[in-house]
């Protein structure tokens, strides 16, 4: 009989706190789960918000928690019914632990040791890093939220052979994680990409399969887009970073064909945020936070525009995970036809190093994501 492992974690210990490394309880696969021993996680801002914001944020975790989702790694164990799987398998993984479904801090990824959901995993070729391997799963779970969820963008879903469409989709926020992600699932599902960066991207997210890329901060942006869809079929648009709802309202409002606008980023501004936010700093956000929201009801009763936010987890209670991590991503890995991207930026070696990836991401990256090797 195999020893238990001995599990280590970054600890959330109380609201606002910095992290700390400590031992933590390993847990064993339930029921449709894997156990993986992680070589790589990826930071997101949802980890470091979570640290600013205090109980503002998942206000339902309780402490000491272990945040993280994306996570690389090798495969310990395996719960029963889980057959895609066995002990040895270089995996990636979309860990839930935050989701107020989940709740649970075994399902973190900053620690040693996560369980992850078995079709929130996907296989990884030998030739991928990862390093590379660890900075798909929140930006690829969030992108296909909103590209093909039912109460989204609802699109067609991505495949080796996809079939042209003939429709365009807007994707403003295009070299992001999430961006990266959504023109690559958006073009394997039969789609041409219009989408937004800075200058120095536009032969990045052209790589990735955008047709055409604008200047966000342009002052003609939206009417430069508003042209290029002329004659075009419009799928909605999918709207990444700040500034980047109205815009596409203003655009989809143009358009011809469908006017849903996918959102992928809530409207406060957590960057002004210290960390210990207090009542007030959040209170001081409530009047953009309104005229928001009202900006979204009064283009969706008097110009026929549909929204919704997207949160990076629902996938995981319906059939777009097993579109994406059971039917394609395993396949289009291994062929090349879908690339791990953004480029890890690695901050460092061991858990240790979580705590400056939190601080070195919320400072801002462009077309890179904060990775710890572990």
């Amino acid at each position: 009989m195999n020893p238990t492992p001995s599990n280590t974690a970054a600890w959330l210990v109380r609201p606002h706190a910095p992290l700390e490394v400590k031992p933590a309880p390993y847990q064993a696969p339930r029921e449709n789960e894997i156990v993986v021993k992680n070589h790589a996680v990826a930071i997101n801002p949802l980890d470091w918000m979570k640290q600013v914001g205090g109980n503002f944020m998942f206000g339902w975790i309780k402490y000491p928690f272990v945040m993280g989702s994306d996570t690389a790694g090798e495969v310990v164990a395996v719960g029963p019914g889980v057959s895609r799987f066995r002990v040895g398998d270089r995996v990636l993984g979309h860990a839930v632990g935050m989701d107020k479904k989940r709740n649970r801090a075994a399902e973190g990824a900053f620690q040693a040791y996560t369980v992850l959901r078995a079709h929130m995993a996907s296989p990884i070729p030998a030739t991928l890093a990862y390093e590379k391997a660890a900075v798909l799963p929140l930006g690829l779970s969030t992108a296909a939220c909103g590209l093909f969820e039912k109460d989204q963008l609802a699109l067609a879903h991505p495949s080796a052979t996809p079939t042209p469409t003939g429709k365009t989709l807007l994707i403003w926020g295009g070299s992001t994680s999430v961006g990266s992600n959504a023109i690559q699932l958006a073009v394997a599902a039969g789609y041409e990409v219009i989408t937004t960066c800075s200058p120095r991207n536009f032969a990045y997210v052209k790589q990735l399969g955008a047709s055409q890329a604008f200047d966000y901060s342009s002052p003609t942006v939206v009417a430069d887009i508003i042209r290029a869809f002329q004659n075009r079929t419009s799928a909605g648009a999918l709207a990444i970073g700040a500034g980047s709802t109205e815009a596409s309202l203003r655009i989809m409002r143009a358009c011809q064909g469908n006017k849903f606008v996918a959102i992928a980023t809530f409207p406060i501004d957590f960057q002004r945020l210290t960390r210990g936010a207090s009542l007030f700093q959040f209170l001081r956000q409530v009047p953009t936070l309104l005229a928001f929201l009202l900006s979204l009801q009064v283009n969706a009763r008097f110009r026929g525009i549909r929204s919704g936010f997207v949160f990076g987890t629902t996938l995981m209670d319906n059939e777009v995970s097993q579109v994406v991590y059971v039917d394609f991503l395993p396949q289009a890995l291994a062929e090349g036809q879908f690339v791990a991207t953004p480029e890890p930026l690695v901050i460092g070696q061991g858990l240790g190093y979580i705590q400056v990836g939190l601080d070195a991401q919320r400072q801002g990256v462009s077309a890179k994501k904060v990775v710890v090797s572990l």
